[in-house]
C-alpha cells in the first residue's frame, strides 16, 4: 500500500513567487491555476475523481509557509468549503501514513472536529478550523517525508472479490490480519456499497474490536465516517482503503490465534452481548444505577465493568443511564490527571458513542457499548488515575453573570479546578451554556495549538449535548482542564488564515 513519490522536492523548496508581505494581498490575483495536465499522477499512486485531485495536488505541492494564501486565493476564486475540506481529507489519506493510528497522522483524524468546530462557529470565524488543519497536515506531511514518505499506492485491481462477497472478505482479512485481503475488499465495497449502513456496522466493529493505539482506531472509523457525509460517498474508496491499513495496526507478532490483553475484551464481549435482553434498548434512567456503573468504571477491570453494563440492563436500566456513567467516568479521569490518555478517553467514548447511535445492526450496537465500558478501565488504569477529584461531588464556586465567563476563562489553564468549579456555579445558576461553548470555542481558534485542542473541544461540545440534563453542568465544568484559557498568546495562524481570506 506504499509507493515513494517526489514530495521531498515539494517539501524543501518553495513554489516561486512572491511571500506574503505584512498586510498585503496584492499577489493573489497572479496564482497559477492547476490545470487537469499538471494533475496527472504516478499510474502507482492512487489517484482521486478529477474534480478533486487538482486540489489535492495543490496541497500536497505548496510549501508550508505558503499554503493558506494560496487556498485563500482559490476560495475567493470560488472553491466551495466542502471542496476543500474533501482536498484536506484526501490528501492527509495519501500522503500519511496512518500508523500508528496518531502522532502525525492526527493531521488526518482532526478533519472531522475542524468541521464540527466551524458548524459551531460564527461566520466570520468559520474559515479559521479548516485553515488550522490545513497548516497541520503540512507539518505532517513534512514528519511523513522525513520518516520515510509514505504514499497510498494504487489498488491491486485483480485482487478485487466479487461485489456480493466483499464483506465477507474483507471480514476474513481483519480476523486473520491480512493486508492485502482487507485492502481489496475496502476498495470492493466502496465500489459497490453506496454508504450502506452495513459498511459502517463492518467497520465500527472492528474498529472497536481492539484496544491498541488508545482509541485511535475507533476515532478514526467516527471522524472519516462523518467526513464522508459532507464530501460524498463517491470518496470513500481511499478512505475506506485507510481505514482497513489502520485499523490492522499492531506491534510484534500478528494478533491471529494469539490470547493478547487488548484483544480479550472484543472476544468474550461479542460472546457476552447476547446475554442481553431482547428489549434492552429501553428502561428506566435511574441515578442510581448511573452512580453503580461509574463506581465499577472507577474500580473494576474490564471483565467487571462490561458484566456490570449486562447486569444493569437486565435489570431494567436503559443503555442511556449507562452511558452518562461512561461520559462522566471519562472526564472524571481529565479532571484527575489532564494527560494525552484521559483526553483519548474522552474522544473515544465519543466516537463509539456516536457509532453506537448511529450503527443500523442490533448486535454491532451491544458490542460498542460494551467495549467502551471496557476499554475506560484500560485508560484509567494507563492515565494513572484511580484516586482525587470526583466529579458528582466537587462544590461549585459563585459565578454569575456575562462578565462570569472572562474570569473563568483566565482560571483556564492556571488553576482549571478553581475554574471548573466556577464553571459549574456559573451553570447551576443558570448561566448559558451556549455562550460558555461559544466562548470555549473561540479560545481554540485563537489559541489552539495541536490536534487534541481541537479533537477534544468537538467531542466535548458535541457529547454535552448527549449527556442526560442531571450530569451536563458537571459534565461541562470538567472540561476545563484540556481547554485553553484567555492567558495564552494568540497563534500566528489566526492572523494568516484572517489575511488569506
Amino acid at each position: 500500500m506504499k509507493t515513494n513519490g517526489t514530495r521531498r522536492h515539494f517539501i524543501r523548496t518553495t513554489a516561486g513567487g512572491t511571500l506574503l508581505a505584512a498586510g498585503g494581498l496584492g499577489f493573489l490575483g497572479g496564482l497559477p491555476r492547476v490545470s487537469a495536465a499538471e494533475a496527472a499522477l504516478d499510474g502507482r499512486v492512487v489517484r482521486f475523481h478529477p474534480e478533486m485531485e487538482p486540489l489535492v495536488r495543490l496541497l500536497e505541492e505548496t510549501p508550508r509557509e505558503r499554503l493558506l494564501e494560496e487556498v485563500g486565493a482559490r476560495i475567493k476564486a470560488g472553491t466551495t468549503y466542502r471542496e476543500v475540506l474533501g482536498a484536506l481529507l484526501l490528501a492527509g489519506i495519501r500522503n500519511i501514513q496512518p500508523r500508528p493510528v496518531g502522532f502525525k497522522f492526527h493531521a488526518v483524524l482532526v478533519v472531522n472536529s475542524a468541521h464540527l468546530a466551524s458548524l459551531n462557529s460564527p461566520d466570520e470565524d468559520r474559515w479559521l478550523p479548516v485553515f488550522w488543519a490545513l497548516d497541520q497536515f503540512k507539518e505532517s506531511q513534512a514528519r511523513d517525508v522525513a520518516e520515510g514518505d509514505w504514499t497510498m499506492a494504487a489498488v491491486d485491481e485483480k485482487a478485487l472479490p466479487e461485489a456480493g462477497k466483499a464483506a465477507e472478505v474483507f471480514a476474513e482479512g481483519m480476523d486473520e490480519w491480512d493486508e492485502g485481503k482487507v485492502d481489496a475488499a475496502a476498495a470492493a465495497l466502496a465500489r459497490g456499497g453506496a454508504g450502506t449502513p452495513e459498511i459502517f456496522d463492518l467497520f465500527a466493529r472492528y474498529g472497536a474490536r481492539d484496544y491498541r493505539d488508545i482509541g485511535h482506531k475507533a476515532i478514526y472509523v467516527a471522524n472519516s465516517w462523518r467526513t464522508l457525509q459532507t464530501m460524498g460517498w463517491h470518496h470513500a474508496e481511499p478512505v475506506l482503503r485507510s481505514l482497513g491499513y489502520a485499523m490492522l495496526m499492531y506491534r510484534g507478532e500478528k494478533p491471529a490465534g494469539r490470547d493478547l490483553l487488548a484483544d480479550r475484551p472484543g472476544r468474550k464481549n461479542r460472546i457476552r452481548l447476547k446475554d442481553l435482553r431482547k428489549d434492552w434498548p429501553v428502561g428506566h434512567t435511574l441515578p442510581e444505577t448511573t452512580a453503580a456503573m461509574h463506581g465499577v468504571l472507577r474500580s473494576g477491570d474490564w471483565d467487571e465493568a462490561a458484566g456490570t453494563t449486562v447486569e444493569l440492563i437486565n435489570r431494567g436500566s436503559a443503555p442511556r443511564a449507562l452511558w452518562d456513567a461512561m461520559f462522566q467516568a471519562s472526564a472524571e479521569m481529565m479532571m484527575r490527571n489532564p494527560g494525552i490518555v484521559s483526553l483519548h478517553a474522552c474522544t473515544t467514548t465519543n466516537a463509539l458513542h456516536y457509532a453506537f447511535m448511529h450503527a443500523a445492526d442490533d448486535e454491532t450496537r451491544r458490542f460498542l457499548m460494551l467495549q467502551n465500558a471496557s476499554f475506560l478501565t484500560f485508560f484509567r488504569d494507563d492515565a494513572g488515575a484511580v484516586a482525587g477529584v470526583e466529579i458528582d461531588k466537587f462544590e461549585p464556586l459563585a459565578a454569575e453573570g456575562p462578565e462570569a465567563l472572562d474570569g473563568i476563562f483566565d482560571l483556564v489553564g492556571r488553576n482549571s479546578m478553581e475554574a471548573a468549579a466556577q464553571t459549574l456555579g456559573y451553570l447551576d445558576a443558570g448561566g448559558d451554556p451556549k455562550a460558555f461553548v461559544d466562548h470555549a470555542q473561540r479560545l481554540i481558534y485563537l489559541k489552539g495549538r495541536n490536534s487534541h485542542d481541537y479533537k477534544y473541544s468537538s467531542a466535548i461540545i458535541e457529547d454535552f449535548r448527549h449527556v442526560s440534563p442531571p450530569y451536563r453542568n458537571r459534565f461541562l465544568a470538567a472540561s476545563v482542564h484540556w481547554l485553553k484559557g484567555s492567558s495564552l498568546d494568540d497563534s500566528p495562524l489566526v492572523a494568516r488564515s484572517r489575511a488569506a481570506l
